[in-house]
């Protein structure tokens, strides 16, 4: 069996984009089934391109990640059973994104869930089997990976975000890009007025300005915008010829036309400002 494949593209869906966030457990079906339809148009174009899409946990996991403090560590009877309530609601959300999926069966979508195969130290992805994974792009399925709990070497357990596992991810399978979808148009220096929106941020320029970028409007365990950039800022780090983008899944067509690779939103990527001035 060939294991060869093109360097992916990362996508996320973000849990305030499939779901009704301020509302616990309510997803947006046509959003999603929408937001599919274009990934599966881009998929038929270029079949030879993998994707391996991710997506939040909105109103699912949140609530009772917050309601237990989830990410900040597991050891009483208590947190034990919401470690399991995060989970269950983590898994619900996947699987109706799956189900939606089904729609679009050239999707050839396929779960892989951390919580059952990954083991994290103080947060941070430290073991992982990835050889089904790796088989599953190389036959041209679509892996899905979603914000979950994981079993923690020192915390007893905590959750990982859909952003964290695009970084553990980006050791073994180096993509292309990566692309976070959200209900925000960008990444804004001024949020929450959301007057001026960043167009592109370098580690540099990251490092220098973090103070300006805040959190979430909403309820967010794993650190809203500052992580997510955080996040992807240590992506193109490591790999200075990956282009990241954090734009808006409500704008019409915006997944398809990213992924086609039309700029929209906040290009985050290597290189000094200089050099990223023409995107700007």
């Amino acid at each position: 069996m060939s294991t060869a494949f093109n360097a992916p593209i990362f996508l996320k869906l973000g849990g305030s984009l499939i779901t009704e966030k301020m509302h616990p457990h309510t997803p947006r079906r046509e959003k999603i089934w929408d937001l599919l339809r274009q990934i599966d148009i881009f998929r038929q174009e270029q079949p030879d391109t993998p994707i391996i899409l991710g997506h939040g946990s909105g109103s699912y996991g949140h609530v009772p990640a917050h309601r237990y403090q989830t990410r900040s560590g597991v050891s009483s009877p208590d947190q034990w059973l919401g470690f399991a309530e995060v989970w269950a609601e983590a898994r619900a959300l996947n699987h109706l994104v799956i189900e939606c999926c089904r729609e679009y069966p050239s999707l050839g979508a396929i779960s892989f869930p951390v919580s059952s195969a990954a083991l994290t130290r103080n947060g941070r992805i430290i073991q992982w089997n990835l050889k089904p994974m790796q088989s599953a792009l190389a036959q041209g399925l679509m892996p899905v990976v979603h914000g979950d709990v994981a079993f923690d070497e020192r915390l007893g357990g905590t959750i990982v975000s859909t952003e964290e596992i695009f970084s553990s991810l980006a050791s073994t399978f180096p993509p292309r890009a990566v692309l976070i979808a959200g209900i925000e148009e960008g990444v804004y220096q001024d949020y929450p007025e959301n007057t001026t929106l960043i167009p592109v941020i370098t580690p540099t320029s990251f490092f220098q300005s973090k103070g300006q970028i805040k959190g979430s409007s909403v309820m967010d365990v794993t650190g809203g915008m500052l992580d997510k950039v955080t996040r992807m800022v240590s992506i193109v780090e490591q790999h200075p010829r990956v282009f990241g983008q954090i734009f808006s899944g409500e704008l019409p067509d915006s997944i398809l036309r990213v992924l086609r690779g039309e700029v929209i939103g906040t290009v985050i990527r290597g290189g000094s400002m200089e050099e990223l001035r023409d995107i700007a």
